[in-house]
């Protein structure tokens, strides 16, 4: 199982469409507004990193009033 954070930056005033509208994606397991350079992060879960990168990333930078994300995959050290 592969998990990450997507940190994603969002059109002013458009934090709260994003957040309903990526909750609705499959491989998302947790949407939360936040405050700070960020405006949304999400916390995925895939069976791998190339569906990771080609399903759930790809979706969220598709949705209207994204302009940034950064993903940030979880290590188990």
């Amino acid at each position: 199982m592969v998990q990450a954070y997507i940190l994603v930056q969002t059109e002013v005033g458009m934090a709260a469409a994003v957040s309903e509208a990526v909750a609705k994606l499959d491989g998302v397991v947790r949407v939360d507004t936040v405050t700070g350079p960020y405006d949304v992060v999400i916390l995925t879960e895939t069976d791998s990193g190339d569906r990771l990168d080609a399903s759930v990333v790809s979706r969220v930078q598709r949705v209207a009033g994204v302009t940034r994300t950064l993903t940030c995959s979880i290590l188990r050290l």
